[in-house]
């Protein structure tokens, strides 16, 4: 799609729906988020006041980014999370509405949680949410990609929390790797990666985004399998953790659980798939009731 200097953005819009649409199910949607970017404008703002406006010079290259398969939201360097405006890159995930069932699940969990761990933190989008939620909390941040790391203090000091939350490179393989985190903690949030290594993916998810976020082993378990059992150790005695798993995962990351001493809750997202587990120390380990 060339730039037209005659063409209106209204024009423009439904000629970049009409080219996206075989590429993408949310043509429009992409085309008018790409619009308001190359304004420098809110949506809301394009539809109220711009729509009769001339085609600006820089739409055309956003779509041939997008018809590329290149996700909207690394097109525009931002994507809201929780009501709150995250800042991304390829250095991580892009955060999904679907996470947000662990943040509520969270918040309903320890509204009283005053230290907070977020294992795999990316973009910061989990730690940050439950900390603008409870201002009595602190937490950290741990990843073991330094991009990322460097994305989620960015995150911290825009949304003004860099005072409550510190962001950390480090490993939950590596032995040691929780040392200096001030745990033990009342909440740990984790959305580790939980993706089959042949898993066939989206265009725009498997070309774009980290795949060291996205991949773990044959069946997607081998996160689980280390991060897990490590969860007692960094759990206060009534700390909750709160574990993002597939849709399919639900049975065999509970029994990863259940052999570390921990028990489980479901939590489904708004589509009704099993999307996090909520764990507790289990009674008869000396530990508080699940």
């Amino acid at each position: 799609m060339k730039p037209d200097p005659t063409r209106t953005v209204a024009d423009a819009i439904r000629a970049a729906t009409e080219l996206l649409g075989a590429r993408t199910d949310s043509a429009r949607l992409d085309a008018e988020l790409l619009m308001a970017e190359a304004l420098g404008i809110s949506r809301s703002d394009l539809f109220l006041r711009h729509m009769r406006e001339p085609e600006p010079a820089g739409f055309a290259a956003l779509v041939a980014r997008r018809a590329a398969h290149e996700p909207v939201a690394y097109i525009r360097g931002h994507q809201e999370f929780f009501g709150l405006p995250f800042m991304v890159s390829p250095d991580v995930l892009i955060p999904r509405g679907d996470s947000e069932t662990l943040v509520e699940a969270a918040l309903e969990a320890r509204p009283d949680a005053r230290r907070v761990l977020d294992c795999g933190t990316g973009s910061g989008a989990l730690l940050l949410a439950v900390l603008n939620e409870l201002p009595q909390a602190s937490g950290v941040g741990i990843d073991r990609s330094g991009g990322a790391v460097a994305m989620a203090r960015a995150n911290a000091e825009r949304l003004g929390l860099t005072a409550r939350a510190r962001m950390v490179e480090a490993d939950w393989h590596r032995a040691g790797w929780a040392d200096g985190l001030g745990g033990p903690f009342d909440l740990v949030l984790a959305n580790p990666p939980y993706v089959e290594a042949d898993a066939a993916l989206m265009p725009d998810v498997a070309a774009h985004e980290p795949a060291s976020a996205l991949f773990a082993g044959p069946e997607g378990l081998d996160d689980y399998r280390v991060l897990v059992p490590q969860l007692p150790a960094l759990l206060a005695e009534d700390g909750v953790a709160l574990v993002e798993i597939g849709h399919t995962q639900a049975e065999a990351v509970s029994a990863i659980g259940a052999a570390a001493g921990l028990v489980a809750v479901l939590h489904k997202d708004l589509g009704g798939r099993p999307r996090v587990l909520e764990f507790k120390k289990a009674l008869g380990k000396g530990h508080a009731s699940a």
